[in-house]
């Protein structure tokens, strides 16, 4: 198997033109020098260097040298890299579905910094779909959901429920929610989360009534079928508003935003993960649905 050692042996080598000064170069002697640089030639089945004449590179060794060195440089960059973020404290790499209100994401983000762990957050906001890959996948520690959600194998804490609004185009002082539902309701595309969307569209056909949706890409582009009169727009964020909308209770039946907090215990740094988890779990319990 071809090592850092093999390279900078290689390097010291076609850089001193000498084995001698090459092997007081990276602190062996000659003799291992040597064998590291037959096992270099013999796994690149190449040679490296014409000893008939000194130590001087063959056509190979020359088309090598400046990859080798490249490679080297490199790992030495990585590591600088990994001793900067130790020194810094943990990188925690957060996902947030997009239904999370932007308020209250900050305060989740930043729950883990504010508890006094020496941590470094990156968030991105995607799909739950999204979240749950890039959590198997490693590329995320840990992520906000929405609920519910087949896990695979991922771990996720308890339930939170958030306090949710039905936005509705204004009308006569009367109007009820029962009413405004009778609209098409605004929803994300089911692909992004399909049993907690599926659970949404269940609850409300509960009551009898027949459910129209009409897909949008966000909050924002639902708002804007409100304001025009077309749609309603079921949200947890509480400063989301427009002139020609009303806010109305979701109480016939409840629409709470269901949430859970998921990582994978499969992963090093689990325990850690889980702990981070409830920091996130607290953040989001300060806005509870009643």
């Amino acid at each position: 198997m071809l090592t850092e050692r093999h390279l900078e042996i290689f390097v010291a080598v076609a850089e001193e033109e000498h084995f001698g000064a090459a092997a007081q170069r990276v602190g062996i002697t000659q003799p291992p020098l040597s064998q590291g640089l037959r096992r270099l030639e013999a796994l690149l089945g190449v040679r490296l260097f014409d000893r008939d004449r000194g130590v001087s590179l063959t056509e190979e060794g020359t088309q090598l040298l400046p990859h080798a060195r490249k490679a080297l440089a490199a790992l030495t960059a990585l590591r600088e890299t990994g001793a900067r973020e130790q020194a810094d404290g943990r990188r925690l790499r957060l996902g947030l579905a997009p239904e999370v209100p932007t308020p209250l994401a900050a305060g989740v983000a930043a729950a883990p910094v504010r508890a006094g762990e020496r941590t470094r957050i990156g968030m991105v906001t995607a799909s739950t779909s999204v979240l749950l890959g890039d959590l198997a996948a490693g590329r995320l520690d840990i992520a906000v959901i929405r609920h519910p959600s087949v896990l695979h194998g991922l771990a996720a804490g308890r339930v939170i429920l958030l306090p949710t609004w039905i936005l509705a185009p204004a009308g006569s002082g009367d109007v009820r929610a029962t009413r405004a539902l009778r609209l098409p309701v605004a929803v994300r595309p089911r692909v992004e989360a399909p049993a907690a969307h599926d659970l949404f569209i269940d609850t409300l056909a509960s009551r009898g009534r027949r459910v129209e949706t009409v897909v949008v890409s966000d909050e924002r582009a639902g708002l804007a079928l409100v304001a025009a009169g077309q749609a309603v727009l079921v949200t947890a964020d509480d400063t989301l508003t427009a002139s020609g909308v009303e806010r109305l209770p979701t109480t016939d039946p409840a629409l709470p935003l269901r949430l859970r907090v998921a990582w994978d215990p499969r992963r090093p740094g689990a325990e850690e993960a889980a702990r981070t988890a409830r920091l996130l779990e607290d953040a989001l319990t300060r806005k509870v649905a009643p």
